[in-house]
């Protein structure tokens, strides 16, 4: 297919899954209403031992844009540098090329309608928006959806939707903890824009970090992640300090500082690349002194000229 073959909408899907009976028809369902469905759906079953592939099956069949594949049983569910693995096991049996936009998304989703339409105009609206995902919230207790707090300088992991040159020029997604957020300094370092939109919110059906043996084990492994990251260590103490005020009440926190200053104490490897890790370490010094919003405007200023589509 040539450049000029390719429908200008279209759109590519990869999910790696495994065990997701649970939440799954939510996401399915979610993404069959859209507006502007997927050119194409790669549903990669990572050795699931409940009813998901039964599923998946089910869902293949009624939609000739889902394909499912299986990938061994690696024994358990893996998360960073695992759910990375299986996202390549999809995408590499595709040629990018016949996809202008392409997507990492998770089944423990529910999405609006409009949710993929809405980030395609965006991207259609800004061409340097590399990277862009609506905003991550969880149902409380109320019954009201209460966001997860994250910021909106970053493109949300469980639904990064990218431009495909920008998703090509960073190198794709590193196979290791913090992939999704390395992505977005990249991109942002080679004059891109990133974002997540207040507006365009969508459910999360799992609480963050409970697939991991539990939420502390995932907070200390984002601890670590964010050394592995490069990230300054003033900051990433005053990140930390900030989320003791959220559940689980300062455990959480101090489970994040135990996986930073415990792979800094170790020895651990950081990322190989000392220009991005020195990038980084200045956009969080410089978000302590001028805040978050302020700083990412100004560095989107001085990286424009960088900025190759």
């Amino acid at each position: 297919m040539t450049e000029t073959d390719i429908p200008p909408r279209d759109y590519l899907l990869i999910s790696p899954c495994r065990d997701e009976a649970e939440y799954m028809r939510r996401t399915l369902d979610s993404v069959v209403a859209q507006t502007l469905t997927p050119a194409l759906w790669i549903i990669v079953d990572d050795g699931s031992t409940d009813a998901t592939p039964q599923i998946l099956a089910e869902y293949a069949a009624a939609h000739d844009w889902i394909r499912v594949i299986a990938k061994p049983d690696r024994g358990g569910r893996a998360v960073g540098p695992g759910v990375i693995e299986a996202f390549y096991h999809g995408l590499d049996t595709v040629d990018q090329a016949d996809f202008p936009y392409l997507c990492k998304l998770d089944l423990d989703l529910d999405l609006p309608p409009r949710y993929f339409e809405t980030l395609i105009e965006r991207m259609e609206e800004t061409p340097r928006l590399g990277s862009a995902s609506g905003r991550s919230c969880y149902r409380a207790a109320s019954g009201e959806l209460v966001s997860e707090g994250h910021g909106t300088e970053m493109s949300e992991g469980m639904t990064k939707f990218y431009r495909r040159e920008c998703f090509q020029q960073i190198g794709g997604f590193v196979r290791e903890v913090m992939w999704d957020g390395i992505d977005c300094h990249t991109a942002r370092k080679m004059g891109w824009i990133v974002r997540s939109y207040d507006d365009l919110k969508f459910e999360h059906l799992r609480p963050m970090g409970s697939s991991q043996q539990s939420i502390y084990t995932g907070r200390r492994r984002h601890g670590a992640g964010q050394y592995y990251m490069g990230s300054d260590p003033l900051y990433f103490t005053a990140t930390a300090i900030r989320k003791m005020g959220r559940k689980p009440y300062i455990l959480g926190g101090l489970a994040t500082l135990q996986g930073y200053f415990g792979a800094w104490m170790r020895g651990a490897p950081r990322h190989e690349d000392a220009e991005l890790r020195r990038f980084i370490r200045s956009y969080q010094r410089r978000s302590l002194v001028q805040g978050k919003s302020r700083t990412v405007s100004r560095i989107e200023d001085e990286q424009a000229d960088r900025w190759n589509a």
